[in-house]
């Protein structure tokens, strides 16, 4: 307990954002009312028909941070739920966060093409008031998606609920992995599980088997971090410092029964100078995309027991600067956390 103590309170401090206390607006819609809302929601959306979700009169839309009329972009050209679906269901705050695999309308395959989606939901009253989507538009991410059949076990289960970590330490304790990934330098506090583990676009991103014929990078002597490593090693290794700055940094759900954190960011590789800097060990190294870049994610986290387990992220390329358009610019330009959820 002291331990997990000291992780939070080196931690920076979270904005909380309160609007109206969210518990109270929407004291009916449990997990089960949340996940249905996400299947009305869906099955309007691949049939084009926004009159087939229950919508309020001022819901607001938008896709890869644009805001969009409802029923305009990928309204117009998703055909198909697929079958991989992974629910981050809040029901103190009448929020939840989904990924999951649709078809979208392509003339190579009258299938349509698979795409990866991130998708946030406010319900109040039994009726949808925002609509945060997020497009990946990589066949392959999704496919693998949809190798990978269902969600990992660990996001399905719930702690005990002696061991349950409150709404606030959850989310402070996932945002010290943006922290510690930001000009990671190797020397802070990296609060993994022994065994954590990372997929991104449904690949596994650490603790990935050398293949054969082949040496297990070293993290004292490599140029670049390895997916061979597991989640403490590729922070403590100092060779993500070429991420510069993760930014507009929204905590949207919060599962505290199955101790869950969905987020969404913006990951700035600036290039230039940023590309060069010093690891742990005293070497120079150069690392990074040579142009200025943005990653958009939605990206999830299972904690237990003050630590980070298991690591789930869909991401995209994006117009460098790039927000999500629920942000004033200055937060959108910000590293500051934030959690959005409106819950106490």
């Amino acid at each position: 307990m002291r331990r997990t103590t000291l992780l939070i309170a080196l931690a920076a401090p979270i904005a909380l954002l309160v609007s109206p206390p969210a518990f109270a607006q929407n004291p009916a819609c449990d997990r089960a009312c949340l996940e249905s809302t996400v299947d009305q929601f869906l099955d309007a959306f691949v049939k084009h028909d926004a009159t087939l979700a229950p919508l309020t009169r001022t819901v607001k839309f938008t896709e890869n941070g644009q805001k969009l009329p409802v029923g305009d972009g990928s309204w117009r050209t998703m055909v198909a739920k697929e079958t991989y679906r992974l629910f981050v269901s809040d029901p103190k705050a009448g929020q939840v966060a989904f990924i999951g695999t649709l078809r979208e309308e392509n003339a190579q395959n009258k299938l349509g093409a698979a795409v990866l989606i991130a998708l946030r939901l406010k319900v109040e009253r039994r009726q949808i008031a925002e609509i945060e989507l997020f497009v990946v538009r990589n066949e392959n991410a999704a496919n693998n998606c949809e190798k990978l059949g269902t969600p990992n076990h660990l996001f399905l289960e719930a702690v005990p609920a002696a061991e349950r970590m409150s709404r606030a330490d959850l989310v402070t304790t996932a945002n010290m992995y943006f922290s510690g990934m930001q000009q990671n330098d190797g020397k802070g506090v990296y609060p993994f599980t022994d065994d954590c583990d990372r997929f991104e676009n449904g690949n596994q991103s650490t603790n990935v088997p050398t293949p054969a014929g082949q040496t297990r990078p070293d993290p004292k002597t490599a140029s670049n971090y390895s997916g061979q490593w597991g989640c403490r090693e590729q922070f403590e290794s100092g060779l993500l410092h070429f991420v510069s700055r993760i930014r507009d940094r929204r905590y949207v759900a919060v599962d505290e029964e199955r101790g869950l954190v969905f987020s969404f960011v913006f990951f700035d590789h600036m290039g230039g100078d940023t590309r060069h800097f010093t690891a742990p060990g005293g070497r120079p190294v150069i690392a990074g995309p040579t142009t200025p870049w943005t990653w958009e994610l939605a990206e999830m986290f299972k904690l237990e027991k003050g630590r980070i387990h298991r690591i789930e992220a869909i991401l995209e390329r994006a117009p460098y600067g790039m927000d999500s358009g629920w942000s004033s610019r200055d937060d959108g330009l910000s590293d500051r956390a934030r959690d959005v959820t409106g819950v106490r």
